[in-house]
């Protein structure tokens, strides 16, 4: 388990539990409400669930604040995927401290780059200017995602 600031402990958790599965069914509603479904590529829990993904929850004094993941894409590559922060602790860097602590599972599996998949709508500015300030860059739709009026694509080599 990994400590980070404000006393926000991050660590794997089961996207099957009551407090989480709440978390995401708020993702995949925003998600929804923001974009087309053909244009939404959150994680089912079955996804979630996936050997190729690790899934982690962020909780502070025991209650759920945020959850994420990274999704293995090939032995070099990692993808962030189910980022979302719960409403009452968004601006305490809770988000911040999921993007670092997958970077840093990302560095210890040997991939040398991680991608993401946003929205382009104003209610995704604040999870572009995170990405960004992690140091990810926009990039040319990787993988399955395509070109769209609804999908931003990011990117970052690791060192």
């Amino acid at each position: 388990m990994a400590d980070a600031p404000d006393g926000i402990e991050i660590a794997v958790d089961d996207p099957r539990r009551d407090d989480v599965c709440g978390l995401l069914e708020r993702h995949q509603t925003f998600a929804n409400a923001q974009s087309p479904p053909e244009h939404c590529h959150t994680l089912d829990l079955e996804g979630l669930l996936d050997p190729s993904v690790t899934f982690v929850s962020a909780r502070r004094a025991g209650a759920l604040v945020g959850v994420g993941a990274i999704k293995e894409l090939d032995r070099t590559h990692g993808e962030l995927k189910s980022m979302h922060t719960a409403d009452g602790a968004r601006g305490q860097g809770v988000g911040r401290a999921i993007v670092d602590h997958l970077l840093e599972l990302a560095r210890a599996r040997g991939y040398r780059r991680v991608s993401l998949e946003t929205g382009t709508g104003e209610a995704f500015a604040p999870a572009q200017a995170l990405y960004r300030r992690t140091g990810f860059a926009g990039c040319e739709p990787f993988g399955e995602y395509t070109s769209n009026a609804y999908s931003f694509c990011m990117t970052r080599t690791l060192n």
